[in-house]
């Protein structure tokens, strides 16, 4: 793909559904029973690999374009599919949840995936399972997994390490089980997307914080029934962030997003944004199907060169910790960010972007460094050493769509055309990135 420089962006746009909401809507869909009707669902490749394999398992599923009818019967039936394998492609989403769901069925399935998905770890799943009397076969923790599944007994699970999907896992896993499953995390350490869906449905599910320990506690009672529901999934906030950082970097520019999710445990972007001042509006806020919505409004203005970050922060912006954890899927988007700030960027904490569908640190400090900025990489993140005047360069998406989104708005900001090998990839998550994009870009 080749990127020509901008002026600015200018515009309104709406996104396809949220990818982590999807694959959970239809996941839930496929445990109750009764007919789902899912609109604005995902048009990612991840999330169609969760509905393929949810047809492999005797799920009713009509889908057409961002329409989805699923019919079930809150159970799978599946007397096939022991002798096939589930293609789940790139989405570590799909396997590690759908994961949960299969060991608590009297039937063995083997989950595989692209060779990307089949590098990416999966003991922390395995392990949880393996306690609820699953039996699970993997390549020394890595796809693909070979499930056995089995009555699974309840129990309660602290995670060692923030995972929304691996909680998903043993919440739905406990959806299954005989008994009370518990899994305690610390408040605010993961996406609350399962808690708000099961919600929704119905299911039996109760949510409580200890404000003394800091902790939080998630409990289902199984074996549980439910009935299925419509559900409308908001636009995608992770695919809004590029459009929200070319708005914030690019002078001049005016851009509204309509009916995205704002979801609290997803918008620590727009709040570091915030506090560099960047001027960001929140209208129409709604609760919709338990999910917070809104509209979002830009303004872009030349308060610092290329940016409208304010002059006076001269210190290097330092994310790291629950921050760190809070931003996952944003962080090399910041780090393009991180290039315009007169105190650059310090990310740490973020050991976990090197287990992404590429090396997300090797491959956002690689590209940052052909565009001429100054980037040291560190075991757990990266630093950049200040604002930068970055030039068009051949950058590579190294197979992963965050990593080719994030420097296509690079790219925006750049002396020069850039051209970005395997631009492709972006069909994982938001296959309209590029037409939605240039339909705002102005040159």
């Amino acid at each position: 793909m080749k990127i020509s420089p901008a002026r600015r962006v200018k515009g309104t746009i709406c996104l396809s559904g949220d990818k982590s909401i999807s694959h959970r809507a239809a996941l839930i869909a496929a445990l109750a029973n009764g007919k789902s009707h899912i609109t604005n669902f995902s048009t990612s490749q991840d999330c169609a690999s969760t509905l393929t394999c949810l047809r492999q398992l005797g799920v009713s599923i009509e889908h057409e374009e961002s329409d989805v009818v699923i019919e079930a019967r809150g159970r799978l039936s599946a007397p096939h599919v022991s002798t096939a394998s589930l293609d789940c492609g790139n989405s570590g989403s799909t396997m590690r949840m759908l994961a949960g769901i299969l060991a608590g069925h009297d039937f063995a399935t083997l989950l595989t995936g692209d060779h990307s998905l089949q590098a990416r770890p999966m003991k922390r799943i395995i392990e949880p399972l393996d306690l609820m009397g699953a039996r699970i076969a993997s390549d020394e923790g890595r796809p693909p997994l070979r499930i056995e599944g089995a009555m699974l007994n309840a129990i309660s699970y602290e995670l060692p390490v923030a995972s929304a999907q691996v909680k998903t896992c043993v919440l739905f896993a406990g959806l299954l089980a005989d008994g009370r499953t518990e899994v305690v995390e610390r408040i605010g350490a993961t996406r609350d997307h399962t808690e708000r869906m099961l919600q929704w449905f119905g299911a039996p599910i109760e949510v409580t914080e200890d404000e003394a320990s800091q902790t939080k506690t998630c409990a289902v009672v199984g074996p549980a029934t439910f009935t299925g529901r419509d559900v409308r999934v908001p636009g995608d906030f992770s695919s809004a962030a590029f459009f929200i950082a070319a708005a914030t970097l690019l002078p001049g520019s005016e851009l509204e997003i309509a009916d995205v999710g704002l979801n609290p445990t997803r918008t620590q972007f727009l709040e570091t944004l915030r506090a560099l001042g960047v001027k960001i509006e929140i209208r129409e806020e709604r609760i919709d199907c338990n999910e917070p919505v809104g509209t979002i409004l830009i303004q872009g203005k030349d308060a610092l060169g290329s940016t409208q970050v304010r002059p006076s922060k001269t210190s290097a912006l330092t994310v790291d910790g629950q921050t760190t954890a809070a931003l996952i899927d944003e962080l090399p988007l910041l780090a393009v960010v991180g290039t315009q700030l007169p105190g650059g960027l310090i990310i740490r904490d973020a050991r976990e972007l090197r287990y992404k569908e590429t090396d997300r640190i090797a491959a956002t400090v690689q590209n940052l460094r052909a565009m001429g900025a100054e980037v040291a990489e560190n075991d757990d993140g990266l630093a950049v050493a200040g604002a930068a005047r970055l030039k068009g360069a051949q950058l590579d998406a190294c197979g992963d769509h965050r990593i080719a989104m994030a420097f296509s708005v690079a790219a925006l900001l750049a002396e020069g055309d850039s051209q970005i090998s395997g631009s492709e990839c972006v069909a994982i998550s938001f296959p309209e990135f590029y037409e939605r994009l240039e339909s705002v870009v102005e040159r």
